[in-house]
């Protein structure tokens, strides 16, 4: 049970995992309690380590921050409709005009894809 969404992958709840060390605990084989929960057994060693360690809590996502996700988010989808025939290139140079930040072809292509507008061109 894996949730994508945006291309992000979140951690398992809490709840899952407290559930699957319960069953655990209660003498469920880790086959059966893998089967039932929907995840590898991999995953339940991993969470009793965690669990006997003292905490069933997903590990923070290593790496900084995306600068410019919110950003973009905010004020791209404004952009892409007042100026729905400019190019990919023409986006980055308007997009760095009006903030002052300098964003790349590639990085507002993915913005672009996490709203879910096409960017289509006129023949």
């Amino acid at each position: 049970m894996i949730l994508w969404q945006t291309g992000i992958m979140k951690a398992y709840s809490i709840d899952l995992r407290t559930k699957v060390v319960a069953a655990i605990e209660r003498g469920e084989p880790r086959a059966t309690a893998a089967a039932t929960f929907g995840v590898s057994r991999a995953t339940i060693m991993r969470w009793l380590r965690r669990h006997r360690a003292g905490t069933l809590k997903p590990r923070p996502i290593p790496g900084r921050p995306a600068r410019l996700s919110a950003a973009l988010a905010t004020g791209l989808e404004a952009q892409l409709r007042a100026r729905p025939d400019a190019t990919v290139a023409e986006h980055c140079v308007a997009w760095e005009q009006m903030t002052g930040q300098a964003v790349r072809p590639t990085t507002l292509r993915r913005a672009v894809a996490r709203l879910s507008c096409t960017h289509k061109k006129r023949a």
